[in-house]
């Protein structure tokens, strides 16, 4: 197995004939958070991933093996939700109040100008569509915005980043007001930290 333990953003300072002769490693969101995992590059070499912790591998991002031997990362298609909002009867204001609401539960998201993407979750699909928002399944990469406390990794721009799964640890769980929450897991099951409100968050 070839050792893997650095990593460079986008590439960065990397010619692109080398980036040509690289080889490549298709990754999910579920491994790309983690900062050690075993992978297998397209030339069919087992890798062993050994990151500083905390960081966050993301689509046209650089490993750098033991050898010397670079390995281009692509961001593999996954099942995502895809949050528009209606255009005959909406406004893009629609997409920011479903941000706002999804961001209430610690949902992991990806942020795009016209689109929400999140992992599927039929319990939070239902709540977009009472809020009039179309909702559709889909394959496509998943690049979760960045967390702002976020420590570790690199942050790329508004349409790249994540907010950590560990994000929710660090986060107050009572919120700024000092009220229990309820909080969304990744699961699809509501988990009641304390009593509830009559209204939502």
């Amino acid at each position: 197995m070839l050792t893997v333990n650095k990593l460079i953003p986008g590439g960065r300072g990397l010619a692109g004939v080398l980036l040509k002769r690289a080889a490549t490693v298709e990754l999910d969101w579920d491994v790309r958070q983690k900062s050690r995992f075993d992978a297998t590059d397209s030339s069919g070499r087992a890798l062993g991933v050994f990151l500083p912790r905390g960081t966050v591998v993301r689509g046209g991002d650089v490993l750098v093996a033991e050898d010397g031997s670079l390995i281009e990362v692509k961001a593999s298609p996954q099942p995502v939700l895809v949050v528009q909002h209606c255009s005959q009867h909406g406004s893009p204001f629609d997409l920011l109040r479903a941000a706002y609401h999804l961001g209430n539960r610690h949902v992991t998201l990806e942020l795009q100008p016209d689109r929400i993407q999140l992992e599927p979750d039929h319990v939070l699909a239902d709540m977009l569509r009472q809020m009039h928002m179309i909702v559709s399944e889909a394959r496509a990469p998943f690049e979760p915005e960045t967390g702002a406390y976020a420590t570790g990794g690199h942050a790329h721009g508004s349409t790249h980043g994540h907010a950590h799964g560990d994000a929710h640890d660090r986060a107050d769980p009572h919120g700024a007001d000092g009220h229990d929450r309820v909080h969304h897991d990744h699961h699809g099951h509501d988990v009641d930290h304390g009593h509830s409100h009559g209204h939502e968050h």
